[in-house]
C-alpha cells in the first residue's frame, strides 16, 4: 500500500495553477448525455472520480477521448440506461446520472451510490425532485428504477427543503428534457451550480438564476454540442493556501476566482495571513504561527464550505490560540480528528462542535486518510509539523486532487510517494 512520506517544517514558496473543479466537472460530464455529438471539456482534472465518470459514460455507449486536460465526449451512440453496482459504488456523485438519463432517454436504472462515508446524504431529495417532474421511481433491493411515464414529464415548480447541491443539479439536468417551465425553489447557490448553468447555456439550454435560490429551466429546447472550460477548483485552492499557512511561506495560485473563496480567505486573514487577490489569482504570505480565530460554522454557500473544514482545522491545530468549529452539513465529518491527535493536536469533540487549541507545532506520525478532505487535511498538518509523517490510504486523496505531491514539491515541500 503506497503512502506519502512528508518531512515537515519546510516553508512553501512559488506559483501554482489550480486544476479544474471536481465538483463542477462531474455534473458537466453527466450533462454531455443530453445531446448527440461531440462535447469538448477543457480543464478537466485527472482524478479517480473523473475516471470513474468516464468509465460510466463509456459503458453507456459514449465515445470518450482524453488528451491532457481536454476530454471529448460523443454521446451519439448512447445505448444503455443502466449503470452496474460496481461502478456506482466508486463515488456518491454518480447519482447525477439519473437526471441526465431521464432527460435523454426517459428511463434510468442504477444502484445506490458509494463514495466517502460522511454520514447520511439526502439522496431522497434527488428522488423527490425527479418525482415532482413526473418521473416514477421504484426502489427495489438497493436499486433505483426511474421511468418517465407517458406524457407525464412536464416542467413544474420543484421546492427543495434544504439547498442540496446534487439535488439542484439533478433537477436542472432532468428539467432540460421536460417540456415547459421548471422552477427550482430553494436551490443551492454554489459556484459549481453556476458553472453547470454556463455549460448548459453553451449547449443552447434556456437556464437562468444559478447562484440564487431560484433557478428556472425552459425544457424541451433543442440542444447542441458545446466546447467549455471548467472553473478552477476552489477547494483545491483552499488546500494549497492552508498548506502554505501551516508550513509558512508565500505562494500564488492562478486559475481560481477569489470570489468563490470569500469565507475561507476571511478566516486565513484573521489567523494572521496576508492575502492579495486579482480576478483569477490569490497570493498568500504567512511568516508566523497562525492565531486562533472566531467560530467557524460550516453552511451552504456563501457560508464556510464543509469541504474546507478539516483542511483549515489542520492548519490551525499547529498554530496558537483556540478556535471553535461547528459542522452543520455532514454528521460524520470529524473522522480526521483522531488522526490529527496522533500528531499531537489538541481537539475536543462534543456533537457537531470541535474545539481546537493550537499546540504551537504538531509532530510527525503514521496516519491514515479517512476520506477525501480528511486526507488532504493530514497532508496540510504534516507540512507544518516537526519530523516525518506517513499518510496512507491515498485512494481517498486521489478522488479530488491531481498530482498533489508533485504540486507541493514544486512549492518546495519535501514530500514523496512510497510505493
Amino acid at each position: 500500500m503506497s503512502y506519502y512520506e512528508i518531512q515537515g517544517g519546510r516553508p512553501l514558496s512559488g506559483a501554482l495553477a489550480v486544476h479544474g473543479a471536481k465538483n463542477s466537472v462531474l455534473p458537466i460530464l453527466a450533462a454531455c448525455l443530453l445531446v448527440s455529438g461531440q462535447n469538448v471539456i477543457h480543464n478537466c482534472p485527472d482524478l479517480s472520480d473523473v475516471s470513474a465518470t468516464l468509465d460510466i459514460l463509456r459503458l453507456l455507449g459514449c465515445r470518450v477521448e482524453r488528451e491532457e486536460d481536454t476530454v471529448t465526449i460523443d454521446a451519439s451512440g448512447l445505448n444503455r440506461w443502466d449503470i452496474p453496482e460496481y461502478l456506482m459504488r466508486e463515488m456518491r456523485s454518480s447519482v447525477i446520472f439519473l437526471g441526465a438519463l431521464l432527460a435523454r432517454l426517459g428511463t434510468a436504472e442504477l444502484s445506490y451510490p458509494g463514495g466517502c462515508e460522511l454520514g447520511p446524504r439526502p439522496i431522497d431529495l434527488h428522488l423527490s425532485t425527479l418525482r415532482a417532474l413526473g418521473a416514477e421511481i421504484l426502489e427495489e433491493q438497493g436499486a433505483l428504477c426511474c421511468r418517465g411515464r407517458k406524457k407525464s414529464l412536464q416542467g413544474r415548480e420543484v421546492c427543495l427543503p434544504i439547498p442540496s447541491v446534487g439535488a439542484t443539479e439533478n433537477a436542472m439536468l432532468a428539467a432540460c428534457g421536460c417540456p415547459g417551465l421548471t422552477t427550482i425553489v430553494g436551490a443551492a447557490q454554489e459556484p459549481e451550480i453556476v458553472d453547470l448553468q454556463n455549460f448548459l447555456q453553451a449547449m443552447g439550454a434556456q437556464v437562468r438564476g444559478a447562484g440564487t435560490p431560484t433557478v428556472s429551466i425552459q425544457g424541451g429546447v433543442p440542444l447542441h454540442p458545446a466546447r467549455y472550460r471548467v472553473m478552477g477548483d476552489r477547494i483545491a485552492a483552499a488546500t494549497y493556501l492552508c498548506a502554505a499557512a501551516a508550513a509558512q511561506g508565500e505562494v500564488e495560485l492562478t486559475g481560481v476566482s477569489p470570489d468563490t473563496l470569500t469565507a475561507v480567505l476571511a478566516c486565513l486573514k484573521e489567523a494572521g495571513c496576508v492575502l492579495r487577490t486579482g480576478s483569477d489569482r490569490i497570493a498568500l504570505t504567512c511568516v508566523g504561527p497562525l492565531r486562533g480565530i472566531s467560530a467557524v460554522r460550516t453552511a451552504p454557500y456563501p457560508g464556510f464550505p464543509t469541504d474546507a473544514q478539516a483542511i483549515l482545522m489542520a492548519a490551525l491545530a499547529g498554530g496558537e490560540g483556540a478556535t471553535l468549529f461547528e459542522e452543520n452539513i455532514f454528521a460524520s465529518r470529524y473522522r480526521h480528528v483522531d488522526e490529527l491527535r496522533r500528531m499531537g493536536a489538541d481537539i475536543q469533540l462534543a456533537g457537531r462542535a470541535a474545539m481546537v487549541s493550537g499546540v504551537g507545532r504538531l509532530h510527525g506520525a503514521a496516519v491514515r486518510s479517512t476520506d477525501l478532505r480528511g486526507g488532504a487535511a493530514l497532508v496540510v498538518a504534516a507540512l507544518g509539523a516537526e519530523g516525518t509523517t506517513q499518510v496512507s490510504e491515498l485512494r481517498h486523496i486521489r478522488r479530488g486532487y491531481q498530482n498533489l505531491d508533485r504540486n507541493l514539491r514544486s512549492l518546495g515541500a519535501e514530500i514523496r510517494e512510497i510505493p
